[in-house]
């Protein structure tokens, strides 16, 4: 998937011109609670084309360590982009801060496309030709509150982008996710070591990304690893937020994400974040704590580790939890099966019959509850798509479903059927809805 940044000093409409771009994001979301994130990313879809969209935060010409901070997030967004679209603001004159973004564009050697943005009348639209001082050949007049130019915004961005072509591809494809210096990369090698039989070394679909083909139980299966930071130093180790826009690449094309975490450290928040996206895109999960050969008592620990994941991944109780060492290469032996369970559980498909037997039993057992003396009534369900599993309830009224009885329901898939691994989704319909 290829890559566009945002960049520009604050109040130019960097966020409202992302907010109209991604309006097309087809990314399922799921109701994670607990979990809090900045949303720094989007999907666009243009034509046959898709695109990872950044936004980032506006850069001043100022040295407070609050402008350090943006300006070394926006770098890391530039440094991941394709494309860089500078958006100005139409209203004002050519500042010292658009100038320092300039200075740093030039050095890129990228395609830049300065948006100037607030260009609603014709005008204002005369005051598109004062941007060419900026030095770059592409200058787009755009109103992002009124939506104009944004057709011509999306052409250019896109016109170098390859069309998405939907190519089967059987294997087992997972991808380890996670903090840097966690051991995913470590975590492959392992694998590999164990297995002994490497087909082949392939340079992944994206820059980021090495995808790596290996045989397991006689089939060909597929580990993507993320790349890790380019740059070296405190600076960009420090900036996590953005080291997770190279693991979006690779959830995008993993069937089964695997979340590391570092023993020594315990989880953090940022731990969560990156689950939580790996989860929005419909992705089987399994969290592996490696590192598990530096703990003391590891046998007393197992239970105290097991408590902490499920109180800080409520959101996901369904995760495939494994404790191993890619040092030691002790307890490996646990990866392979969880990675597999959880892409078979993620392409499950259950019978309508026995899906049915399930619900009428849930209702019988605990009826929905009344509201303003309607109560919620269900007629049918089915399972209506898969990778993540999704099921459709066929109601009377769907503005009844309270969200404790919706969770009450997947529990009662879940205990009945084997779905550990992977999400799921719980649609509801009126009876008379298409």
């Amino acid at each position: 998937m290829h890559t566009v940044c945002l960049i520009g000093k604050p109040n130019v409409g960097k966020s409202t011109i992302f907010n109209r771009l991604i309006k097309e994001n087809k990314s399922i979301v799921l109701d994670t609670p607990g979990v809090t994130r900045d949303r720094i990313y989007g999907d666009v879809h243009y034509q046959n084309k898709t695109f990872l969209l950044i936004d980032t935060g506006g850069i001043e010409d100022g040295n407070d360590n609050w402008n350090k901070d943006i300006l070394m997030q926006a770098t890391l967004a530039i440094e991941e982009a394709d494309v860089i679209v500078f958006v100005v603001d139409g209203k004002e004159e050519i500042s010292s801060s658009d100038m320092k973004i300039r200075d740093m564009l030039l050095k890129t050697n990228k395609k830049i496309i300065v948006a100037v943005n607030k260009m609603d009348n014709e005008k204002r639209s005369e005051n598109v030709y004062n941007y060419y001082e900026l030095g770059f050949p592409i200058v787009l007049p755009i109103s992002a509150t009124h939506n104009i130019g944004f057709d011509l915004l999306l052409e250019e961005i896109a016109s170098d982008f390859h069309e998405v072509e939907e190519v089967e591809d059987t294997r087992v494809k997972f991808c380890f996710i996670g903090r840097p210096n966690v051991g995913k990369s470590s975590l492959i090698n392992a694998l590999l070591n164990e297995e002994r039989v490497i087909v082949s070394d392939i340079a992944g679909t994206t820059r980021d990304a090495t995808d790596t083909a290996f045989m397991y139980n006689g089939e060909e299966v597929v580990a993507i690893d993320t790349a890790g930071m380019r740059k070296k130093g405190r600076i960009y180790e420090n900036i996590e937020k953005y080291s997770l826009v190279r693991s979006l690449k690779a959830i995008d094309r993993s069937d089964v994400c695997v979340l590391v975490i570092n023993a020594e450290e315990g989880i953090i928040e940022h731990d969560k974040h990156i689950l939580s996206y790996a989860i929005e895109a419909g992705k089987g999960i399994v969290i592996a704590v490696n590192k598990w050969d530096t703990i003391e008592n590891p046998d007393q620990e197992i239970k105290t580790w097991k408590k902490n994941i499920e109180s800080h991944f409520m959101f996901a109780p369904y995760a495939f939890v494994v404790f191993l060492s890619a040092k030691t290469k002790k307890r490996m032996h646990t990866l392979m099966p969880a990675i597999l369970g959880a892409y078979e559980n993620n392409r499950k498909e259950i019978k309508t019959s026995d899906l049915n037997n399930v619900i009428v039993d849930a209702v019988t057992m605990h009826e929905p509850p009344s509201y303003k003396g309607k109560r919620l009534k269900i007629y049918f369900a089915s399972q209506t798509d898969s990778h993540p599993p999704k099921f459709t309830f066929h109601v009377n009224n769907k503005g009844l479903v309270h969200f404790s009885y919706e969770r009450y329901l997947e529990n009662k898939i879940r205990e009945n059927f084997d779905l550990m691994g992977t999400p799921i989704l719980l649609q509801f319909k009126n009876k008379k809805e298409d």
